[in-house]
């Protein structure tokens, strides 16, 4: 979702940046790790007893601040291309983060959205799009995973799917998967009985 299908860049390195200050961490924060579950990137940070209280504060600041979000170019269009059963948002966010970015973007949600609530484990894990490809009723296999971060990307390997990467919060050299496009306005999904096409549309 961030950073894929919704640029809310702006927003989430300040509420972390916010949160650090608050901390005291100074040049100890170097920024964070878009793709990964919050818990895990606070867990790198404080004492395990203040882990709780830290992620209720990030959490905090994200709901607050829904300022410069927007849906990235192609998002949308992509998204409707795509049957209601063929199509699902895997996310690091929980389910009140989700929804607020979304609405605050104006981006239509599909049915099957999985958020960091859903899984023991988060991205890099697999266990995010597998529990999404069961939720379609699919083999992992028979999925692709599209990503802007290196841990979505490695998630979607691990789970077994085909993997495109889209720059954007991440250069293209930093992203390992299948095909890397530029951005989702340039590629096109054909769905058909014996699998799916994808194409890149030329630059304008």
């Amino acid at each position: 979702m961030d950073g894929t299908l919704v640029d809310s860049t702006k927003a989430v390195n300040r509420s972390w940046q916010q949160w650090a200050d608050e901390m005291g961490f100074g040049a100890l924060f170097s920024g964070i790790q878009h793709g990964r579950p919050a818990r895990e990137m606070v867990a790198d940070l404080v004492a395990p007893e203040l882990v709780e209280s830290s992620i209720l504060r990030v959490n905090q600041l994200e709901l607050a601040d829904t300022d410069d979000i927007s849906i990235l170019p192609g998002a949308a269009e992509l998204m409707a291309t795509l049957p209601e059963g063929r199509r699902a948002i895997v996310t690091s966010c929980d389910s009140a983060l989700c929804r607020i970015r979304l609405d605050s973007a104006g981006f239509a949600a599909p049915a099957t959205v999985v958020t960091i609530e859903d899984t023991v484990k988060g991205k890099p894990a697999p266990d995010p799009f597998l529990e999404a490809a069961d939720r379609l009723g699919l083999d992992a296999r028979q999925c692709v995973v599209i990503e802007d971060a290196p841990a979505g990307l490695a998630a979607g390997r691990a789970a077994g799917c085909a993997t495109i990467g889209v720059v954007g919060t991440h250069s293209a050299d930093e992203l390992d998967a299948d095909l890397v496009v530029p951005s989702l306005d340039r590629l096109r999904i054909e769905l058909h009985d014996h699998g799916v096409v994808f194409s890149l549309t030329p630059q304008s």
